[in-house]
């Protein structure tokens, strides 16, 4: 089966989020299923050079859009094993930065344009096109309007995936349709209209063959109003189309026994795994103590993540014998928050402002507990990090900490962390304290991590599931029938 990705970012080239996770692991768990999977982005001038040297020109061509015809260059590398192309324009993709720019709409319209010319120079022929997020939106729409008669994609297929519904591409009316010629009857209620504008992440959800999102409760949450983004009414029509496959992390480039960035090689064993806590808190200059409870955070610091919660409950809970780490960089009155408590309790508070993979890694091997009560949460990554370093989680019962983290029950063993439902301050503050309580039960709090190191979080059981999503929309083809060569 060929599936060709289209995504905006995708690790080890470019990343800001767990969307480049999937895009860089994904492949590599289908391509161990047999699939021949191929990843297209666009060439960012923040890929590290030794990943861009590695590209090699196999097309050039213009691209018309709107009244647009711009250059593109076709550029293809094997990395790790997987065959990544890029989409080369400078005007659009050399700067700092990937997103946010004022122009965005034009940029990714342009990328949606150049993946579906890219198939004529492609050196395989795409039964698949797997879209995520809305800056490839618009290739499901393209496919199904302009290019529906085109031979280069004939009985090609669609997949779009949600990583969250919250960011939609969402632009005027009128820019879209001057950027993609259509017209108006595509610009309808069954279309890309949506809140007065336009959203190409609609059009992925009007037009793509099927649509998944990264966990089976956020595909439940997204169908009501309160989670839906004003797209429920669409999710609910296409219900019957819509998975929820939970993500999956790679077990190989998160493996504590093998991680550069430790102090100290561990699987299961607590003692070995608390050495990494002394060498944290020795970096981040915290009492150095194997006894105290270290909660850790990693996290973009948005509302989203539930800092809400964190900030009404971290001063009671600095009353307790209690160390906490943060690393993350986002909304200013977060980091402030998160200075000031640092500042003030020097002892128990640390703050690393802004992202580093490597101090990352530190946190999930040196923090015993990993706090996450996000408000909404699609998937999530960073509890599946946790739960793989041993780190054991609490979390809000919302989207894929939902599916993912199981609380303990003390009565039967069960359960790999620490849950609770409601969004309130003080439901969290309780779900924590309960948490440092089993900390200081050695025999149970053993039985937490174990059920932990036996939770099964790679990327094979999600990928067997994506593979049945595509064998479903290729099984209408007659066996053995040829795809067409141009």
């Amino acid at each position: 089966m060929n599936i060709l990705f289209a995504a905006s970012e995708a690790v080890p080239l470019i990343k800001t989020g767990g969307l480049a996770d999937v895009a860089g692991a994904l492949p590599k768990a289908l391509a161990k299923l047999g699939a021949d999977v191929r990843v297209i982005l666009p060439k960012y001038e923040g890929i590290p050079k030794e990943y861009a040297e590695q590209f090699e020109l196999i097309a050039e061509f213009q691209v018309s859009f709107g009244w647009r015809n711009q250059y593109c260059g076709l550029q293809k590398a094997t990395i790790d094993g997987i065959a990544y192309y890029v989409i080369d324009n400078e005007f659009y993709f050399r700067r700092q930065g990937i997103y946010g720019y004022g122009d965005d709409a034009e940029r990714f319209v342009f990328y949606c344009y150049a993946v579906m010319e890219s198939a004529r120079f492609l050196d395989f022929r795409p039964q698949i096109v797997h879209c995520h997020d809305w800056q490839a939106g618009l290739i499901p729409f393209l496919l199904r309007t302009r290019y529906a008669f085109d031979p280069a994609w004939a009985y090609a297929k669609s997949v779009f995936t949600i990583h969250n519904l919250m960011y939609q591409g969402l632009f005027g009316a009128e820019l879209l349709k001057e950027l993609t010629g259509a017209g108006d009857e595509l610009f309808g209620w069954d279309g890309l209209a949506h809140r007065g504008g336009a959203s190409c992440m609609k059009g992925a959800l009007e037009f793509a063959d099927k649509l998944t999102t990264v966990s089976p409760t956020y595909a439940s949450e997204i169908q009501t109003a309160y989670y839906g983004e004003h797209l429920d009414d669409v999710l609910r029509y296409r219900r019957e189309d819509l998975y929820g496959i939970v993500n999956g992390i790679d077990l190989e480039l998160y493996d504590p026994m093998n991680d550069n960035a430790l102090h100290t090689p561990y699987r299961n064993s607590i003692g070995r795994k608390r050495k990494n806590k002394i060498d944290l808190q020795k970096e981040l200059g915290l009492p150095e103590s194997a006894e105290i409870p270290l909660i850790g955070i990693v996290s973009r610091l948005v509302e989203q993540k539930g800092f809400d919660l964190i900030a009404a409950t971290l001063d009671e809970l600095l009353q307790d014998d209690v160390q906490f780490v943060v690393l993350g960089a986002g909304d200013r009155r977060y980091e402030e928050m998160f200075l000031d408590a640092a500042g003030r309790h020097p002892d128990k508070f640390a703050i690393w402002l802004g992202y580093s993979d490597r101090m990352a890694r530190r946190i999930y091997a040196g923090s015993d507990i990993f706090a996450m009560p996000s408000k909404f949460e699609p998937c999530g990554i960073s509890q599946l990090l946790a739960l793989r370093y041993r780190s054991v989680p609490v979390v809000r019962e919302t989207g894929g900490l939902r599916d993912t983290v199981q609380a303990y029950n003390e009565y039967t063993g069960e359960g790999n962390g620490f849950s609770f439902a409601n969004y309130n301050a003080h439901d969290y503050l309780h779900t924590v304290r309960r948490a440092l309580s089993f900390y200081r039960e050695e025999e149970a709090w053993n039985k937490i991590v174990e059920n932990g190191a036996r939770s099964d979080y790679s990327w094979h059981v999600s990928a067997k599931a994506y593979m049945d999503v595509y064998a479903e929309l290729t099984a209408h083809r007659k066996e053995n029938e040829p795809w067409p060569v141009i």
